[in-house]
């Protein structure tokens, strides 16, 4: 059984395909369904219909991502024809860029072999691929804008006229175009909108801050126009937002803007940002002194006692494992070895497995009453029952474990030496110990399995009248449960040499047995009352 901690060490990989299709809702749905196989799962999906683009994020193990690239391409190819393609966004194709993105226990190596793994498959699909950024073949084609020059009609004349061949796939552009194909840092996407101006302002806005033009470092930009909306973007990447953040990049545009009377109306973040290049742009603003994101963020403080604790669980889940402890098991295993020649697990482990599936179904009719208007008036007392429930849950399968480690103490006991009378009084003195220990497990799932016995009754008297048969049957078990228990009190103490504590002990073995039968009758009383 894997560790509690396994689902958050997992090797993980962003995929963040941009598709050309922000405007046929079937198609989007298809493509989105498409991408998402066994083992990914969809963090983001941004359609926008002014770029005509789609931009999924996606994270999974790498072989899972290697599978929802392929699938989303082949989707992509069928579904989308570039002849026919608009949308102020540049775009070489269906599946216009295909980044892989180290997230957890994935080196930015390991992403360059898997991005160039899917292009040469990709390839072999048909579809021409050019590798970018930090997967590129050729030095020329690590910038995405290089590998977009001319668009999809640039492109497509250039291979046909035989140059800027791609590096896997046919010598020849067909209508679902050709891929970029890379491997990258974390990057966010930043777009600001500014009312008025034109496209040729928007292109001098976006080459003043961008680095190929002695802009800021780390920041790719494009300027549009949009019409339709009266506005001008400038559509920005920020490949090291750390260096360069969000902050510094808007406020240079906005200075740059000022120069032709027009300011940023509005922003936008495609697909995910890192926490903290927002935090950085909040204490900017905000004038933060001493701001201390680690410290002060709440979901950053509560992530890191998230994590803490499911550390915690995982070390007590394979120290438990390495017992043996029925709560790390499977049922089927602890059947077997209860099944063999072995004296442990015995009656005393199995009574507490029944007090612990009778806790379970006390808890089962408390949260089946709870949140249902018929039931208004005991929606806070079934909510204190089925946190009860929950806790004799744990506290029994606790119990079915000490059950067996005490009568492994008795059988110890029992193997010491006794030669001399010096041993023999030892060992007897040791068997003593033992079997008092073994008395007092038992005696325990006794003593809970009566006590909850109280809370069975109540939940078939005053619970879900669809689940009286569940309260019902938590009375049996919790019956069962008690009876087996005391049994296996008796037997230690027959062993046990007469004196008040025993005395005492065989006085609550009777109390005991009397008041379960006294509570089982009630259960059934009440089962049958509502009926």
């Amino acid at each position: 059984m894997p560790a509690a901690g396994d689902a958050y060490r997992r090797p993980l990989v962003a995929f963040v395909p941009n598709f050309s299709e922000g405007r046929r809702p079937e198609v989007i749905e298809e493509l989105t369904a498409a991408c998402l196989v066994p083992g990914v799962q969809l963090l983001d999906r941004h359609a926008d219909p002014d770029h005509n683009r789609l931009v999924l994020t996606l994270v999974g193990e790498p072989e899972a991502v290697r599978r929802s690239a392929l699938a989303g391409a082949e989707a992509a190819m069928r579904l989308i024809d570039m002849d026919r393609h608009q949308g102020s966004h540049p775009r070489i194709g269906a599946l216009d860029v295909a980044p892989f993105v180290p997230v957890r226990g994935v080196s930015l190596e390991e992403c360059v072999q898997l991005a160039r793994e899917v292009g040469r498959a990709l390839g072999e699909l048909g579809l021409p691929v050019y590798l970018y950024d930090r997967a590129a073949l050729r030095p020329e084609r690590q910038e995405l804008a290089e590998v977009r020059r001319g668009q999809y009609e640039g492109l497509r004349q250039e291979v046909a006229e035989g140059r800027r061949l791609p590096d896997f796939g046919p010598p020849a552009i067909g209508k679902a175009g050709a891929t970029a194909v890379g491997a990258r840092g974390p990057i966010v996407a930043f777009n600001a909108y500014l009312a008025g101006g034109d496209e040729r302002v928007a292109r001098q806005l976006a080459r003043r801050i961008r680095a190929s033009s002695g802009g800021l470092r780390n920041v790719r930009a494009i300027g549009f126009a949009l019409p339709e909306r009266g506005r001008i973007e400038v559509s920005m990447d920020l490949t090291d937002p750390e260096a360069t953040p969000l902050y510094r990049a808007l406020e240079l545009l906005r200075l740059e803007a000022a120069r032709y009377a027009l300011d940023v109306a509005a922003t936008e973040i495609v697909g995910l940002v890192p926490a903290a290049a927002l935090e950085a742009s909040a204490a900017y603003y905000l004038r933060v002194e001493g701001f201390d994101p680690e410290r002060q963020v709440l979901e950053r403080a509560v992530a890191r006692a998230d994590a803490e604790e499911a550390e915690r669980r995982a070390r007590e889940r394979e120290e438990a494992e390495r017992r043996g402890d029925l709560r790390t098991r499977r049922l089927e295993d602890f059947l077997v070895d209860l099944a063999s020649d072995a004296p442990a697990p015995g009656g005393g482990a199995a009574a507490a497995l029944a007090g612990a599936l009778g806790a379970a179904l006390v808890g089962m009719v408390a949260a089946l009453t709870r949140g249902r208007r018929k039931y208004a008036d005991v929606e806070q007392r079934m909510a204190a029952v089925e946190r009860e429930a929950a806790a004799r849950r744990e506290a029994f399968l606790a119990l079915a474990d000490r059950d067996a480690h005490a009568f492994d103490a008795v059988i110890a006991a029992r193997r010491l030496p006794r030669e001399t009378e010096e041993e023999r009084v030892a060992r007897e003195a040791a068997i003593q110990q033992a079997l008092r220990e073994a008395c007092q497990v038992p005696l325990e799932v006794a003593r809970r399995a009566v006590e909850l016995m109280l809370l069975a009754r109540e939940v078939t008297d005053s619970g879900n009248a669809q689940a009286i048969s569940d309260g019902a049957a938590a009375g049996a078990l919790l019956w069962s449960a008690c009876h087996a228990a005391l049994l296996n009190v008796e037997i230690n103490l027959a062993g046990l040499r007469d004196g008040p504590d025993v005395i005492d002990l065989r006085a609550e073995v009777e109390a005991l047995r009397k008041r379960s039968d006294e509570l089982w009758q009630a259960v059934r009383v009440a089962f049958r009352h509502r009926l």
